[in-house]
């Protein structure tokens, strides 16, 4: 069997395109592992305890955050030793990490070792960032282009089919043999990523880097950058906050009748695929007509999108007013990285991008929480109300920075 799949590797294909083959493949089952459970995480979470409504919420919401702050932790730790020790270790030690973590979520006897192996799936985080450092360091500079665009379409599809396929094997197995399912999978990924990705390895030499101070020094206007950093943060909160009770609200409409984690799990991966197809086009309107005007109008069209999904009364419009967001987001999302990208000078992009992801995770850290905190006190439709407050904050936010930007520059 090995020996075929050598084959298929080695037939006429240059190193540099098998690889992308395996982390193509591979980055498609970490972008999967990481959403499937969206559909059924609360609703597994009542299963291993009698909780009340208030608990559940609470708890739902810490498992959800609890990979989030350890990836936020520890990704810096992982970047150095990606550095000096090369990145397809860091590769093998994400694909192991997480298929043995994942495969053990499934026997979990209680709701403390569930948030346990949340918290050290968060420590396997990275096999992403180094499948994209490994496969730019080791394509042609005149194919990278083409290398790094086909893998980034690897964990935005297996994002979106990841609800869809978590939910249906939820709905036709059970919760417990999803994750083993899953965690067969990135073992696979592992023996792969050990067997066909190569790589030729040189410890990146220190370089002096600026300074934080010395990087803002060289900022334009930090203040919008920064601006855009809170943005960041918010939006994926707002995303993010109804994440734990999602499941449970799905549950709550269908009257607990039916296929709930198959619906779940469509109603969560709608805002991606709508998001997929809205962005490219929203990003051409953007350039067109400002990409400020953009981000705004994206900003308005989210917050009245929000309010109606909490006195739905369906799940279909429920569904159809989430497909709405993702379009919203498909606004907002590509602006707010153009408005980063134009205001940081060539020799600090790199480093304002990786703030940005900082924040990008500390918003999906904080979403699960502010959503399960207000389920608790209030109800699931609470949830929707508060989201559109915290969207028009961020919106009033991006008004003034972009004004004091404007103003700025006509000066």
């Amino acid at each position: 069997m090995i020996s075929k799949i050598q084959g298929f590797f080695s037939k006429k294909r240059a190193p540099w395109e098998q690889n992308l083959i395996v982390l193509w493949f591979g980055t498609f089952m970490a972008g999967m592992a990481f959403s499937e459970v969206m559909p059924f995480l609360s609703l597994y979470v009542d299963t291993l305890g009698q909780f009340s409504k208030q608990q559940l919420t609470f708890y739902s919401g810490i498992t959800y955050s609890a990979t989030y702050l350890v990836t936020a932790l520890v990704s810096p730790i992982w970047g150095r030793l990606a550095d000096s020790k090369g990145r397809k270790l860091m590769i093998l030690r994400a694909s192991l990490g997480m298929a043995i973590v994942l495969g053990a979520m499934g026997l979990v006897q209680n709701i403390w070792q569930l948030i346990a192996l949340r918290m050290l799936q968060g420590v396997f985080s990275g096999y992403i960032s180094n499948s994209n450092a490994l496969l730019a360091t080791e394509t042609p500079k005149e194919k990278s282009g083409l290398a790094l665009g086909t893998l980034s379409t690897g964990y935005v599809s297996g994002n979106l089919i990841g609800p869809l396929l978590g939910g249906a094997l939820a709905e036709f197995f059970s919760y417990r043999v999803t994750f083993f399912i899953t965690g067969g999978l990135l073992l696979i990924v592992f023996f792969l990523s050990y067997f066909f990705v190569h790589e030729h390895f040189h410890p990146v030499q220190r370089a002096k880097a600026l300074s934080t101070r010395e990087v803002i020094g060289k900022l334009q206007n930090p203040k919008i950058v920064f601006g855009m950093f809170i943005t960041t943060m918010i939006i994926q909160a707002s995303n993010n906050s109804i994440t734990p009770i999602l499941s449970l609200y799905v549950r709550q409409l269908m009257h607990n009748i039916g296929p709930v984690t198959l619906i779940a799990g469509v109603v969560a991966a709608i805002p991606g695929i709508a998001t997929l197809f809205s962005a490219p086009r929203l990003g051409e309107i953007g350039d067109r007509i400002g990409t400020e005007k953009i981000l705004s109008i994206g900003f308005i069209f989210a917050i009245c999108m929000y309010i109606p999904m909490a006195f739905v009364h369906t799940v279909w419009l429920l569904a159809f007013f989430r497909f709405m967001v993702g379009i919203s987001d498909g606004a907002m999302l590509p602006a707010v990285q153009a408005i980063l990208s134009k205001r940081s000078p060539a020799e600090v992009t790199g480093r304002v991008f990786s703030w940005n992801q900082s924040f990008q995770a500390l918003g999906n850290m904080s979403g699960p929480l502010i959503g399960s905190a207000v389920s608790g006190a209030f109800d699931y439709r609470s949830v929707f109300i508060s989201t559109s407050v915290l969207v028009a904050l961020n919106f009033i936010l991006v008004q003034i920075n972009t004004h004091s930007d404007r103003h700025a520059r006509t000066n």
